[in-house]
């Protein structure tokens, strides 16, 4: 099984980026990791949050496979505590399926990816910048890996 972490659009600020390399380095000790990332719309004022949202869409349905689980990263997902993440993922690895959290852009995602998606899954009930959620997120993956490996890095 292989992960795919699709994000719309560059992280703009440096101390994100390297959160993420940081989380993106450790993860590919424990799954093959790939990291896809979509060119967010050009000039965004010249279209309304619609055509945002579809144009978005186009380029994040263009980077799947037929096959491909997708777990939508959304507010108004299911939730779950780092323990339960850890066995949801180590029983999905028994699964032939690429697994693909998607974030989405600033205004969340068009219909097409909600018709198309397999999961959503919220990180908390609070909104978190779509940048910002980028980290946090690659640290729960991590953090999930860990966990079922019996490793030291998550305290009960």
């Amino acid at each position: 099984m292989k992960v795919k972490f699709l994000v719309v659009g560059k992280t703009a600020f440096d101390y994100l980026k390297v959160g993420e390399e940081i989380y993106q380095d450790r993860l590919k000790h424990y799954c093959s990791f790939e990291r896809i990332e979509v060119q967010d719309v050009k000039n965004p004022k010249n279209f309304s949050k619609e055509e945002i949202k579809r144009k978005e869409a186009i380029a994040i349905l263009s980077k799947l496979s037929p096959n491909d689980f997708l777990i939508l990263l959304d507010e108004n997902g299911k939730e779950f505590s780092s323990v339960e993440l850890a066995n949801w993922i180590e029983k999905r690895n028994l699964l032939p399926q690429n697994i693909v959290f998607v974030i989405g852009g600033a205004y969340g995602f068009d219909s097409s990816i909600y018709e198309r998606m397999n999961m959503k899954l919220a990180l908390s009930k609070m909104t978190f910048s779509h940048q910002m959620v980028r980290i946090i997120f690659l640290e729960q993956l991590y953090r999930a890996y860990t966990i079922t490996k019996g490793e030291p890095y998550h305290h009960e």
